[in-house]
């Protein structure tokens, strides 16, 4: 299908900017003198917007006939983020910039994922929404090897060269969100829906009664434990690296290792679900990843063993998020799956609001380190109450 190939081809672009942009922001920010603190409000702040547009978004994408134009304008957005943090000269200014580029992302996200849910058949959704993570995945691999090529290994935070490799660093992410409009432009989406548009139901579920679908919150909390731990390395794993005087490009390419794992296990995603339940691959990674990636922060200075322990985390991670969008797509009728598919948006940005704030006040005390291993504690609290539930 062409229109996957488009999905898969504008997903990396975007994904690709995401990942560059992010863990650059915090060593922009560190050039700013910033702290453990700062640095979680910034990245707070990238879902702040979209945590209370998410559920709206997804109606509107219910709705709307060309849902590729909901996906332009979210591809535009993250490239003007990207510009906006490279030329801010402030904390705010990034925070604000921040914003934008998550609205931008959480506009593409929601029009990617509702297309999927929109034109696949039920027993194709594990392999389409497998194919599309992958997309993402690769540019969780591609965007932090970029990221750490151009900044190189120096570890003077401050210095004219690294300000100047920062800044270029950003605008390059700004220019890959903005080859993703040419890719769209055309109209090559699906002209047949799973149901006809004319006999489809309009959509009817609220927020309220989407979440009271039984087992909806379970999935929910582990979407958004499995996406924030994510944002949580993005951010605080370059904090970790500076004080051990780690070099940016080491952290480039442990960030690159943890998107390529995740890479793999997507791409064999439909050959995992033949075989496996889809509960039984979710706690799985809940708990796989909550344990191996604790492990990261604590051999930072022995680059092989974090590698390897990101390698194992990020296949787990990987296969997790995939299977979360099935099982809360899958909950509910053809017709609320784009509002489905965006209050569990919206839930995973309320995650990346609250649990960036939260850990920074426990990096406070435990450093940096303790951010990340908050939230593979979360992950694996988020396997215990699902296997109690179960």
């Amino acid at each position: 299908m062409r229109w996957l190939l488009i999905l898969v081809a504008t997903a990396l672009l975007s994904q690709t900017t995401l990942n560059l942009v992010r863990p650059v922001t915090t060593y922009k920010l560190i050039s700013l003198d910033a702290g453990p603190v700062t640095v979680g409000l910034a990245t707070a702040a990238y879902a702040l917007l979209p945590m209370v547009t998410a559920v709206w978004l997804g109606r509107f994408s219910s709705r709307i006939p060309k849902i590729r134009f909901l996906m332009l304008a979210g591809a535009g957005l993250m490239g003007l983020g990207s510009l906006g943090i490279a030329t801010a000269q402030g904390y705010i200014m990034v925070a604000v910039a921040s914003a934008i580029l998550g609205m931008g992302h959480l506009m593409f996200t929601i029009g990617g994922q509702s297309s999927i849910a929109r034109y696949f058949p039920d027993d194709q959704l594990d392999k389409g929404f497998g194919w599309f993570t992958a997309a993402y995945s690769a540019g969780q691999f591609l965007g932090p090897l970029i990221a750490g090529i151009i900044l190189g290994t120096s570890t003077v935070a401050d210095s004219p060269e690294r300000i100047a490799d920062i800044n270029l660093s950003l605008w390059i992410g700004g220019a890959c969100a903005l080859l993703a409009i040419p890719l769209l432009l055309p109209n090559l989406q699906p002209r047949i829906k799973k149901v006809a548009a004319s006999s489809s139901p309009k959509p009817q579920a609220s927020m309220v009664s989407i979440l009271r679908v039984k087992g909806m919150p379970s999935h929910m909390l582990a979407s958004l434990t499995l996406l924030s731990i994510l944002d949580i390395l993005t951010a605080f794993l370059p904090l970790v690296a500076e004080k051990h005087g780690v070099t940016p490009a080491a952290v480039g390419v442990l960030l690159a290792i943890r998107g390529s794992a995740s890479v793999v296990s997507r791409l064999f995603l439909p050959w995992i679900s033949r075989h496996f339940s889809r509960k039984s691959m979710l706690l799985t990674s809940l708990y796989t990843a909550g344990i191996t990636i604790a492990i990261a922060p604590l051999f930072i200075d022995t680059l092989w063993l974090a590698g390897l322990a990101l390698l194992i985390g990020g296949f787990f991670l990987g296969m997790g998020q995939p299977v979360t969008m099935t099982m809360v797509s899958t909950s509910v009728p053809s017709q609320d799956r784009g509002a489905a598919l965006a209050v569990r948006l919206m839930g995973n940005r309320l995650g990346q609001v609250l649990l960036p704030v939260a850990a920074s006040t426990v990096a406070v005390g435990a450093g940096p380190a303790g951010a990340i291993w908050f939230c593979c504690g979360l992950l694996c609290l988020s396997g215990i109450e699902k296997s109690l539930r179960n």
